[in-house]
């Protein structure tokens, strides 16, 4: 993975963002990645008990956190919120193949071992839980609670009509407009808060890893991937029969391609997993309802 061309998206584009006062951290020499310089939020107490790990989707980055951080960081914990490469404020290599499931997947178990992330509630949603469920197959030891939002396994399961349309579109449109992707995921959006989301991409050069996320979910009738799906099937089999621990979900019910259904089965492969919290009106971006989301995992976990 060495020598990686990338684009660095200028720090100016992410200055006074709504809602978004949290201080960027950087690491550039992380084994497998060395030269590419990742972005990550860090707040709360470093030696804190707990540590949220908050892992964004297609096509957004850390930002897409920012209602979920603080509430989280008040519990006492502390919160790590990654950017994948090509998204966000880490770099974004310029060639399409760089971008693989075990590029990002590795990547987050690097930056796991160099920040000694333990005790971990892990947050996910979109490409943040295809890719993050899959993390206990290594670190089982670190992963103690699960905050689980639109999502799936990628076991190669044939996908909704939504997610094929999903996946039309963004072949057919290589300069995704992600603000307005946003905006019409959840239509009140604000102008600037859509804006935020389009921050990490100045042109269409900067887009490589917006372009190749829904090429990347395996589809078992076509030539897929079958080392992903057997890690897929793999997490899918962790989570129903190896996790012990307390679990949320949040699912936002005018998801057109991970909602409701997709949902509620998801929910019979995470051992435990309570009633799940229906959010009547939120798109597939959860997120944007994470105060909600937050203020009540935390309630149903006691507070912390």
């Amino acid at each position: 993975m060495h020598a990686i061309e990338a684009l660095r998206t200028p720090d100016d584009r992410f200055s006074n963002l709504p809602g978004w006062s949290f201080a960027p951290h950087y690491t550039e020499d992380l084994p497998g990645y060395e030269g590419l310089r990742a972005h990550y939020i860090d707040e709360g107490p470093r030696d804190a008990e707990r540590v949220f790990l908050c892992i964004h989707g297609e096509p957004s980055w850390a930002y897409l956190y920012r209602k979920m951080i603080p509430i989280f960081v008040a519990s006492g914990a502390r919160v790590v919120a990654p950017d994948f490469f090509g998204f966000g404020r880490s770099d974004k290599p310029t060639d399409d193949s760089a971008y693989t499931v075990p590029f990002h997947r590795n990547y987050l178990l690097a930056l796991i071992k160099r920040l000694e992330l333990n005790n971990i509630t892990l947050v996910v949603q979109d490409w943040g839980g295809l890719i993050g469920l899959t993390l206990p197959l290594d670190i089982p030891q670190c992963i103690t609670r699960l905050l689980i939002m639109n999502t799936a396994f990628p076991t190669g399961a044939t996908p909704s009509p939504g997610f094929m349309a999903w996946r039309a579109y963004a072949a057919a449109n290589p300069d995704m407009p992600v603000g307005a992707l946003f905006k019409r995921a959840q239509p009140d959006m604000l102008d600037d808060v859509a804006a935020a989301y389009d921050a990490p991409f100045p042109d269409a050069r900067y887009k490589a890893g917006v372009r190749r996320f829904p090429q990347l979910v395996p589809i078992a009738d076509e030539t897929a991937d079958e080392a992903v799906m057997a890690l897929g099937r793999a997490a899918r089999d962790w989570w129903s029969n190896e996790f012990t621990g307390p679990s949320f979900m949040a699912i936002g019910a005018a998801d057109p391609v991970l909602g409701p259904d997709v949902m509620n089965a998801m929910r019979t492969f995470i051992r435990g997993c309570p009633e799940p919290l229906v959010l009547e009106g939120v798109g597939h971006f959860v997120q944007e309802a994470g105060d909600v989301v937050a203020s009540a995992a935390l309630k149903a976990w006691g507070g912390a």
